[in-house]
């Protein structure tokens, strides 16, 4: 009865479960309800083939699902394998291409059996980084859906507004999301007044600013093309619809991110972060979303390295060798390490130093700043295994290193 694995296939409405022993055996099989009763019927199976029914590890395709958050709380194993490897796995249990919940939770279950030792489980993590960790995706995924929305409203105003694009190239301003709001057409652009244009620059803190009144009313009134007046009027209609959406998208990004800087601020790990140059309160806060605050998972910088998608990755075959980027990556902690890379070059000289002497060598802006970001990494990776504030001088030592220096 010992050393069975748990695979779990999840959905809206309900949970396919396997159950297997060390030799590969069903014990059993099983479809749960996503609530109460279906967790304390999946604890109940545990109980009934296991001694420690707590030990049980559990593989699932996902790390955000109320299942998981549940089976983590009870103490159990929780291994969140990517859906790709288990399209993999799934070929070496048939190659007809037969695919089931069932049968994906049979699967799960067989990849821990196997190859547990090639996965990593779940990060036990505070509460607290837990709630940064949820407020920090929350957040990214509010602008990544404004940077669409305003997308958007760009399209349709090259349908039949484009002098309002030529008047506020940048949409996301508040000055442009209050004109659009006041004159979402050309025609009511034309009829737009100095007096009025004024008092909705001053509105939005844009005083004493006569040269972008003018550029703004010459670009309005200018001649343009047209659409018949019912499709201007529909279209504008649409405008100011897009208009309030975005004002009220962007109205939710900063309470995230009031939010966000609040719980960060109360992590024992803020000022380790904060101590290091180009990580601001949120770009520091998606970095700890994304490694935690559990120090077992990354036993090495490099672990973390690889985690983050900042490492090398080499191909060879007889003579060939190729040391090419990770593409497949987690793209959040790679995005964040990606934009601290970045915010580094005006902050600390020795990045900088780096960041040109990579370039010298032929690289492009991106292979550069992911280089720096993997040195970045090592070194936080030690800052934080420590807890010891940023080091300018431990990361980057007065001896400049060869144009040639490795990832490492």
């Amino acid at each position: 009865m010992a050393g069975i694995t748990c695979g779990v296939d999840w959905a809206e409405g309900h949970h396919d479960v396997a159950i297997i022993d060390a030799s590969g055996t069903v014990l059993a099989r099983r479809r749960i309800d996503t609530g109460v009763r279906g967790f304390t019927e999946l604890e109940e199976l545990f109980a009934l083939h296991s001694h420690d029914p707590a030990a049980v590890p559990v593989a699932i395709e996902t790390d955000k699902n109320l299942l998981v958050v549940a089976l983590h709380a009870a103490g159990h194993p929780v291994y969140a394998i990517n859906p790709r490897a288990v399209a993999r796995y799934r070929e070496r249990h048939g190659q007809a291409g037969g695919k089931s919940d069932p049968g994906d939770a049979l699967v799960l279950a067989d990849i821990l059996r196997t190859d547990a030792h090639r996965h990593r489980s779940m990060a036990q993590l505070s509460q607290n980084a837990q709630a940064i960790k949820a407020l920090a995706r929350q957040h990214q995924e509010a602008i990544w859906a404004e940077h669409q929305t305003i997308s958007r409203l760009r399209s349709v105003l090259l349908e039949f507004y484009p002098q309002a694009l030529q008047a506020f190239p940048q949409l996301k301003h508040k000055a442009a999301l209050a004109v659009l709001a006041t004159a979402p057409t050309p025609a009511q652009g034309k009829q737009l007044t100095r007096r009025q244009l004024v008092a909705l620059l001053h509105r939005c803190g844009r005083r004493n600013d006569p040269a972008l009144v003018d550029r703004v009313l010459a670009e309005l009134t200018a001649p343009s093309l047209g659409q018949p007046a019912a499709v201007e009027a529909a279209l504008g209609l649409t405008v100011a619809g897009l208009v309030q959406v975005i004002t009220a998208m962007q109205g939710a990004v900063a309470s995230l991110e009031d939010a966000l800087a609040a719980e960060f601020d109360r992590h024992h790990l803020a000022p380790v972060l904060r101590s290091a140059p180009g990580l601001g309160p949120v770009l520091a806060a998606r970095v700890l979303a994304e490694i935690g605050d559990d120090p077992t998972p990354f036993a090495t910088a490099q672990g973390l390295r690889a985690f983050a998608g900042t490492a090398p990755i080499t191909r060879a075959s007889g003579r060939s060798r190729f040391v090419n980027a990770r593409r497949v990556r987690n793209k959040r902690p790679a995005d964040a390490c990606h934009w601290w890379a970045f915010s580094m070059l005006t902050k600390s000289p020795g990045a900088r130093a780096h960041y040109d002497r990579r370039r010298a060598t032929g690289e492009t802006h991106n292979a550069a700043l992911r280089n720096l970001a993997n040195k970045n990494l090592g070194r936080l990776w030690w800052c934080l295994a420590n807890e010891q504030p940023w080091d300018e001088n431990q990361a980057w030592p007065a001896t400049p290193a060869t144009p040639r220096e490795t990832a490492a």
